[in-house]
């Protein structure tokens, strides 16, 4: 099973940057895409970004352009470089993780979440 741990949450003013990070541990054959989610208070977790084990990318309109996701499969990791923050950025941040088993099934795993704040 894979376990994720995101870090690299915080309170940013707008118009700032932030970069989270995600690190993936445990047992799997292969972790096949890797995403960020985020979700607000009072609405759906929506995905922002994912992308899959040979560096190809997706994007949610709202963060075209100014979030960034990108790769380290040698760590096992993802990273969303998020640029130009906005108020309604504000959420908690997951990291999801679309991995084959030991056993050879897929199967989806979820961090605990990080919250991103942008407020002045």
């Amino acid at each position: 099973q894979v376990q994720l741990v995101e870090s690299g949450g915080g309170l940013v003013q707008p118009g700032g940057s932030l970069r989270l990070s995600c690190a993936a541990s445990g047992s799997f054959f292969r972790i096949n895409v890797m995403g960020w989610y985020r979700q607000a208070p009072g609405k759906e977790r929506e995905l922002l970004a994912s992308i899959n084990s040979g560096g190809s990318t997706r994007y949610a309109d709202s963060v075209k352009g100014r979030f960034t996701i990108s790769r380290d499969n040698a760590k096992n990791a993802v990273y969303l470089q998020m640029n130009s923050l906005k108020p309604e950025d504000t959420a908690v941040y997951y990291c999801n993780a679309n991995y084959i088993r030991t056993s050879g099934y897929p199967t989806d795993s979820w961090g605990q979440g990080t919250q991103v704040t942008v407020s002045s």
